[in-house]
């Protein structure tokens, strides 16, 4: 009895969401963002490990787009919420929720925030660049929950 049931979670295992959040963008497919203007989900068996995270997609024409140059498709600020960055906060973008800006994607963690750098890009992102340096720099993001 012991040995089936460790064999029905292994056989469930794969299909929690707990596994999907181990993927980039939450398996959506980084390209589909700036070439559809929305977020695609990635197939399980296109992928690419970039990073320490496994990037899916969902052509293997997008994954050879994000190979050849994948700054030019990942979020910016490591996909934390320039908005939250520029309170002073480390807060996770949503991959469901984003802006392109100078062909830049970032993740917002709602639709407020979407709204709210689309009203002022010129004034959020600098301080979200700021605040993004200082998280880098401080060892252990003290200040920046």
């Amino acid at each position: 009895m012991k040995s089936l049931l460790t064999v029905l979670l292994l056989c469930l295992t794969p299909a929690l969401p707990a596994v999907a959040q181990e993927w980039a963008l939450g398996g959506y497919d980084a390209v589909s963002y700036t070439r559809v203007g929305r977020p695609v989900p990635g197939r399980s068996d296109i992928a690419t490990m970039w990073k320490g995270q496994k990037w899916h997609f969902s052509s293997e024409e997008n994954r050879a787009r994000f190979e050849a140059d994948p700054r030019a498709y990942a979020p910016a600020f490591g996909g934390l919420c320039p908005v939250a960055l520029a309170e002073g906060r480390r807060v996770e973008g949503d991959p469901t929720h984003f802006v392109i800006i100078g062909k830049r994607l970032y993740l917002t963690r709602s639709d407020a925030a979407e709204q709210s750098i689309l009203s002022a890009p010129q004034r959020i992102l600098p301080a979200a660049r700021q605040g993004w340096l200082r998280l880098k720099q401080a060892p252990a993001a003290v200040g920046m929950e």
